[in-house]
């Protein structure tokens, strides 16, 4: 027992110590964890609990919940914590309104930029332009113009012209005009007049427009050539034309849903003279053009023209029909144009086959196009056609259409938006082309007899340009020179001119004054003698201008001067023209 009980003292000793240092070093952890739960609780405390402000102090106590420490025993129930808080305001940076100025400093730098050259290609193109049915906007004013001219000048030559207008403008307008005007030459019966009345009417609906026209000419003249005084007599001299005709046509304004314009007209002339002749003029057109893709079209057209001329004389009637159908299909685009077609025709039951191929191309960005051609066409000759052409001439005994065939090379375009030009080259054949020439019968020399040259050949230079600048100033030449060759029946193409030289000048200098001027110049017509020969006229030059002015707000003055360099040329064999002349008058304007 004793060995044991040593023993057990032994260990006890030994393990004494390191119990007390195991003690020590748990009690510290403990009052660590005590003091940092007070810590925490002190600062929730301070924030979430109820703050109290004394009378006699600006501290303020905070009181803690109570925290209950399960882990040792002898610890307090209860803690209180008590802080003094101060509260104070940040100090406020203050605003320098004076602030110092800033160094200048002159020094450079130096900047080099290296830009490198632009060179600009434009790899697109602009569409082209379609023309559209206008729709008028709604603040559009229609104005219906009245007007009265009236005039008087040497040769003893009064003048009056009237014009009227009415409608609104968008469903319908109506225009009526008329104009008289006569002169006394000083040659023997160089004396003529002129009455002229023309009603034209138009009619517009949703998609349609409806075009009428009436016209009625009067024309009385006397055959002043004559070279035999002692023969004739005033009566028998008298070459007096009356036309009455009647128009009327139809056509859409905007393509169809299947992609079809069309645009029918007819046409009726009534023609009479002073000595039994009487003519009936009919011609009906009916034109269609169906669009098979956006590039791509294809155009027919028919038409037909009867006329009839009844005399008093043999041969008592004068047939002539003509009768053909105009076929082509077009290719359009920007710079590029293309119409393939023929014409098959019947003049007076003869067929023939007529070309119509035309092309254009767009050479450069300068809007310059290159035309070519080869077309094929008849000019319908009746009494009535002729007369405007000749008034001097006698009643045709055989009324023929010329059919014309024309080759072209040419060029058209623009040189910015005022100047526009065209200059071509043909070479022309026709058939059955009306030459005029003299009566042989020496009492009757003063009248035109027509003749038909069968076949004549021709090379003819064309050219056109025109300057435009709004409505103030325009500006129209043209030029025509024609080489005819290869007759078969004739030996010179009497009465036809080889050389024409137009000009055409208006300018509005100001709101209330402008003036025009018009040129004309050719060289004279071959014609035939008494003996069958063949001579030549002097070339010819007319030069006429004119001025009209504003003295109140609706009465206007004018003046036109006529062959100024009074020239006595003659346009046709033995009919020298009046010399200058002068006239001048008042426009009253009603509106």
């Amino acid at each position: 027992m004793n060995k044991f009980c040593k023993i057990y003292i032994f260990a006890l000793l030994v393990l004494i110590p390191f119990s007390f240092l195991n003690a020590q070093h748990t009690g510290k952890k403990k009052k660590s964890t005590v003091h940092s739960a007070q810590k925490s609780q002190s600062k929730t405390s301070s924030k979430k609990g109820t703050v109290s402000k004394p009378e006699s102090t600006s501290f303020k106590k905070v009181q803690a919940e109570p925290v209950q420490i399960e882990s040792d025993e002898t610890a307090p129930k209860v803690v209180t914590v008590t802080s003094a808080f101060k509260p104070s305001l940040r100090n406020a940076a203050k605003i320098n309104f004076m602030a110092a100025t800033p160094v200048t400093d002159s020094t450079r730098i130096p900047v080099n930029y290296n830009i490198p050259s632009q060179n600009l290609f434009f790899i697109y193109q602009p569409v082209s332009i379609k023309p559209v049915a206008f729709i008028p906007d709604s603040g559009f004013k229609w104005v219906n113009n009245q007007y009265i001219k009236l005039g008087y000048g040497n040769y003893a030559t009064p003048f009056a012209e009237a014009g009227f207008a009415f409608g609104d403008g968008k469903k319908t307008i109506f225009d009526l005009t008329g104009n008289y005007i006569s002169s006394k030459g000083s040659l023997p019966y160089q004396e003529f007049s002129k009455v002229g009345i023309k009603a034209l009417g138009i009619f517009n609906s949703a998609n349609n427009e409806l075009t009428t026209n009436f016209f009625y000419n009067n024309s009385t003249q006397y055959k002043y050539g004559f070279t035999d005084k002692s023969a004739v007599s005033k009566g028998q001299l008298q070459q007096n034309f009356n036309a009455f005709g009647a128009e009327i046509g139809v056509k859409n304004k905007m393509p169809s849903d299947f992609g079809i314009t069309y645009h029918p007209q007819f046409k009726f002339i009534n023609f009479a003279d002073n000595n039994g002749a009487t003519e009936y003029n009919f011609k009906g057109i009916a034109p269609i053009s169906k669009s098979i893709t956006k590039v791509m079209s294809f155009d027919l057209s028919f038409t037909a023209d009867i006329s009839s001329l009844n005399k008093s004389s043999v041969p008592v009637q004068v047939k002539n029909n003509l009768y053909y159908l105009k076929t082509g299909i077009q290719f359009n685009t920007p710079n590029f144009k293309v119409n393939a077609g023929i014409q098959p025709s019947w003049d007076n039951n003869k067929f023939s086959m007529l070309p119509n191929v035309t092309a254009e191309a767009k050479l450069n960005k300068q809007n310059l196009m290159l035309m070519a051609g080869w077309v094929g066409s008849f000019t319908k000759n009746s009494y009535y056609s002729l007369s405007n052409i000749n008034p001097w001439l006698a009643q045709p005994n055989t009324l023929l259409n010329t059919k014309q065939s024309e080759q072209y090379l040419g060029i058209k375009g623009s040189n910015g938006s005022h100047f526009t030009y065209n200059a071509s080259i043909s070479f022309l054949k026709w058939n059955n082309q009306p030459l005029f020439v003299n009566d042989t019968a020496k009492s009757n020399t003063q009248t035109f007899n027509i003749v038909y040259e069968s076949a004549l050949t021709g090379v003819r230079f064309h050219a056109e340009a025109g300057y435009t600048i709004q409505e103030k100033f325009t500006f129209i030449g043209g030029f025509n020179y024609t080489q005819f060759a290869d007759e078969q029946l004739y030996y010179k193409p009497w009465g036809l001119l080889p050389l024409e030289i137009t000009g055409s000048l208006r300018y509005k200098i100001t709101r209330d004054i402008s003036v025009k001027s018009d040129l004309f110049f050719w060289d004279g017509s071959y014609y035939r003698t008494g003996s069958l020969g063949t001579q030549k006229l002097n070339p010819a030059l007319d030069f006429n201008a004119g001025a009209e002015f504003s003295v109140l707000p609706k009465l206007n003055l004018w003046i036109q001067f006529n062959n100024i360099f009074n020239n006595q040329y003659q346009r046709w064999n033995q009919y020298q023209v009046l010399g200058f002349n002068v006239l001048g008058g008042v426009v009253y304007s009603f509106q």
